[in-house]
């Protein structure tokens, strides 16, 4: 059983929703979607909130959100590609839990992410990836306890998740 939070970061396109949700399902544990889980709460899109609020309200919203999530049972937590960029949530997350980076080159993420759906992304989408790159991983790589490749097929990594919960947090 865990007894922590167990944290998933990378980039957008890193698969850290989609591999959460099925790794918590083979297993069992609590898998929450950070952006759904605020989608939720607040009546609105992400691109929405984004639009309609600014990215400052979304990420007051996200850290909001990190925090409360605190008090639930221990469980898989998919983050947005841009939550561990904020300080407070890099101590939620190491105080709270464990922190897991799905490590996906830029090549593959380029190859199939879904720009339209990242509001951070709507204008010049392959630069605008490049330069969240080169911005954000060094931050993750410090920030994980796990790093977890994801370059090859989702079912390898998905079994590579899955022996990480079982045997480091014994899931």
């Amino acid at each position: 059983m865990l007894e922590r939070q167990i944290y998933l970061i990378g980039m957008p396109g890193s698969g850290k929703s989609s591999l959460g949700r099925r790794a918590a399902r083979e297993l069992g544990l609590p898998f929450t979607d950070l952006d759904q889980w605020i989608e939720e709460r607040a009546g609105m899109s992400v691109s929405d909130i984004f639009a309609q609020h600014g990215e400052t309200a979304f990420r007051k919203a996200e850290t909001g959100a990190l925090a409360a999530l605190t008090r639930a049972r221990p469980g898989v937590i998919s983050l947005g590609g841009g939550t561990a960029m904020n300080p407070v949530n890099r101590k939620i997350m190491q105080s709270w839990g464990s922190v897991i980076l799905l490590d996906r080159p830029l090549e593959r993420i380029l190859s199939d992410i879904r720009t339209e759906e990242r509001p951070l992304l709507q204008e010049n989408p392959e630069e605008k990836l490049r330069e969240l790159y080169e911005t954000r991983m060094p931050v993750y790589r410090q920030l994980a306890d796990v790093v977890l490749p994801n370059a090859g097929e989702y079912t390898e990594t998905l079994s590579l998740l899955e022996r990480v919960l079982k045997e480091r947090y014994h899931a």
